[in-house]
């Protein structure tokens, strides 16, 4: 898992700090999956009857924030996007209608 994760960040097709956000929860979540007597004993001194349950809350929870910010990072880019297109529809109007004019703040080329 660990070299898949830094092949993709080497391949630039993973960014380095969600890399790190996946590698933190292995680190929590692959000891506790492999040592069943260490999730036990964790389970014991959090109050939880069944071990397994300690497992399974700590992915969805896991889940459940990567959900959350990935919701908080498409608003953001949407917003972006959007103010992006905002700016740039006054110069493919120009474009498509031929105006000789250039646009406002910026200088025409000689020619």
């Amino acid at each position: 898992m660990t070299l898949f994760i830094v092949r993709l960040v080497a391949q630039r097709q993973l960014r380095s700090k969600y890399a790190l956000l996946w590698l933190g929860i292995a680190v929590v979540l692959v000891p506790l999956a492999a040592v069943p007597s260490l999730l036990d004993d964790v389970a014991h001194w959090l109050g939880f009857a069944y071990a397994p349950a300690l497992l399974f809350l700590l992915a969805i929870g896991f889940l459940f924030a990567v959900v959350v910010h990935f919701s908080w990072e498409l608003s953001r880019l949407e917003i972006r996007v959007r103010t992006l297109a905002e700016e740039l529809a006054p110069e493919r109007f120009r474009a498509e209608a031929g105006s000789p004019y250039p646009a406002p703040g910026r200088q025409r080329r000689p020619e």
